[in-house]
């Protein structure tokens, strides 16, 4: 424990309270005012240390962490701008309930608002973004204080991983001097010893929260068993991030019979749960060939990807008063967009699936279930079979040949909403992840690295090129915190996401302000980050490129060229096909 002076046995403190609270990583962005706490963290021997010279991609780095392993790992920077660039991840992590732990060094209170240098006002600076935001009291050599700043620390990791996850600000006043020099007085000589509790803490955190799960009445708990018993049609539907445990969703779809429609990010598509479940992945095509909608739907997580599925449910309860909605939310907020859901269960999902499926005997037309199961044959049937080189047969390789286990990060705009049309449901545990909170284009490849840097599985990031160039100070993290990846570039020159709206017919002004085509070589990006590049224009090309890189250690870029206009034609007209064919096989039934 560093004693030189006050700011160096407060830096101290942090870095050891947050190691005893279950802390193993931090991520440091370059700066002077933070100095106390970097020099704590850097010589902390429990706690790994990613530097990053950006404090944007250091946010979104802690973020994709965040998502991999379900625990925070702090960032730290200087006062000013920087704390302001960690901005945008915050509100990612807000959105999509990512657990995140922000230490902003700061001024002294006496140099606010008098134009001192570098000094803006971080108070509440991420608004309503965060769930707990205080400003820590200015470095003391006093007990009373540093047991105050322990218990801060342990509430501020209970919050951050609490029932609803999400960012935690704490604002770090420091005095000069910043450096661990010796201050005479500044330490009382004996005070560590006098103050041997405050100085060192307990064994384990200063303080241990019990966190409880929430779970609804008995009486409720039985109205949702007798709504589930007679439905005839119900559905299962696991929406991005959804904090089921597969083994509780495998025991509920076993007990009630439904099937269960299951978004490529909420952790239930991929895994060995998907052999004895009915697991469905290809509903965003074949639910308009149904003639049917569902008279009860549990949904858990936040809003599925596909809008298909939005809708459908939507339509179940403004189609019938009898119909049933119920969304699954442990913090009890409100994450479905139709404002059609019936019923909001205030729950912790595993805890729930465990006492429905304890619970229901019985329920569910056998005949309904099985309609799904054929559907999902037959439609990967129909898609699997199409050999024409487009964006989603990218998506469709990249998971169906991703190593098990393995991560897969994919990007917002088209790559997330192919990986849902054409991710076909397999056993392998493959964890894919995405930042649908937000769903922004920003700090795509900074997430996957840092998701990345929180597991010894492959990683394989599928990004567009307008997000591929947004972050490309991310790929500093590649050499910088020992990062490899399989890097899947798709390049179609622009924004695709923009031909499935309206705007596309009007051009101009549609070219030149939405879909932004810019005639960017990545080659380079290499060059300057010491990765290996390749670039393909076939689908043969791609699965060989994709296996090699795969298969070698370092990190590959391989940029496929697609022609954004024609790929996103085909998408259109394959969708319309297959669910043309999967309707006329219904009607033959």
């Amino acid at each position: 424990m560093r004693v030189e002076n006050r700011n160096a046995l407060w830096g101290s403190v942090v870095a050891d309270e947050l190691a005893k609270a279950g802390v193993d990583a931090v991520c440091l962005a370059p700066g002077s005012r933070c100095t106390p706490l970097t020099v704590a963290f850097a010589e902390h021997p429990g706690i790994e240390t990613h530097s990053h010279l950006d404090e944007r991609s250091a946010a979104f780095f802690a973020l994709g962490r965040a998502k991999r392993t379900g625990r925070p790992t702090p960032l730290v920077c200087t006062s000013g701008t920087a704390a302001a660039n960690f901005h945008p991840a915050v509100i990612e992590a807000h959105q999509s309930r990512a657990p995140m732990l922000l230490l902003t060094a700061d001024r002294p209170r006496v140099l606010q608002h008098s134009g001192a240098n570098q000094t803006i006002d971080q108070e509440g600076l991420y608004g309503d973004a965060v769930r707990h935001y205080r400003t820590l009291p200015e470095p003391a050599a006093d007990e009373r204080k540093l047991r105050a700043l322990r218990t801060a620390l342990d509430r501020a990791v209970a919050t951050a991983t609490g029932v609803e996850p999400g960012p935690v600000h704490l604002n770090v006043p420091f005095e000069k001097p910043l450096e661990p020099t010796p201050v005479p007085g500044d330490v009382p000589e004996g005070f560590a010893a006098a103050g041997r509790e405050a100085v060192e803490g307990r064994d384990g955190p200063f303080v241990s929260v019990a966190a409880g799960a929430p779970e609804i009445s008995e009486a409720d708990l039985r109205d949702l068993v007798g709504a589930v018993e007679r439905a005839d049609r119900g559905l299962i539907v696991a929406g991005p991030e959804a904090d089921l445990a597969p083994d509780a969703l495998a025991a509920l779809a076993d007990a009630t019979g439904l099937p269960v429609l299951a978004d490529p990010l909420s952790g239930l598509r991929f895994g060995p749960h998907v052999a004895d479940t009915t697991v469905c992945g290809g509903y965003d095509t074949y639910l308009d060939a149904l003639d049917a909608l569902p008279d009860l739907a549990v949904r858990f997580g936040a809003s599925p990807t596909s809008k298909t599925l939005r809708e459908y449910l939507r339509d179940a309860t403004t189609a019938s008063a009898d119909a049933r909605q119920v969304v699954v939310d442990p913090a009890g907020g409100w994450r479905e967009a139709t404002f059609a859901a019936t019923d909001l269960a205030v729950a912790d999902p595993t805890r729930l699936a465990r006492a429905l499926a304890g619970r229901i005997e019985g329920g569910g037309d056998p005949a309904w279930r099985e309609r799904f199961a054929a559907l999902e044959r037959d439609y990967w049937s129909l898609v699997e079979g199409e050999g024409t080189f487009f964006e989603g047969a990218i998506l469709a390789d990249a998971a169906a040949l991703a190593p098990d286990p393995s991560t897969l990060f994919v990007s917002n705009s088209m790559p997330v909403r192919d990986l849902d049309r054409f991710g076909r449901p397999r056993e392998a545990a493959v964890t894919a992840l995405g930042n649908r909170g937000a769903s922004g284009i920003d700090g795509i490849t900074s997430s996957a690295l840092g998701a990345g840097s929180a597991a010894d599985d492959p990683l394989v990031l599928v990004t567009g090129d307008l997000a591929y160039y947004h972050d490309s100070n991310g790929l500093l993290a590649v050499g910088r915190c020992g990062v490899d990846a399989t890097i899947v570039l798709l390049n179609n020159d622009g924004g695709g996401i923009f031909r499935m709206l309206p705007i596309e017919a009007h051009d101009p002004p549609f070219t030149e302000f939405f879909e932004t085509p810019h005639g960017l070589d990545f080659e380079p990006t290499a060059d300057l980050y010491g990765l290996e590049f390749s670039r393909v224009e076939t689908r043969a090309g791609f699965r060989e490129a994709y296996r090699d890189s795969l298969e070698r250690e370092g990190t590959q870029v391989i940029e496929v060229r697609v022609d954004g206009e024609a790929s996103h034609r085909h998408r259109e007209a394959l969708h319309e096909r297959v669910a043309s064919e999967l309707s006329d096989r219904a009607d033959a039934a």
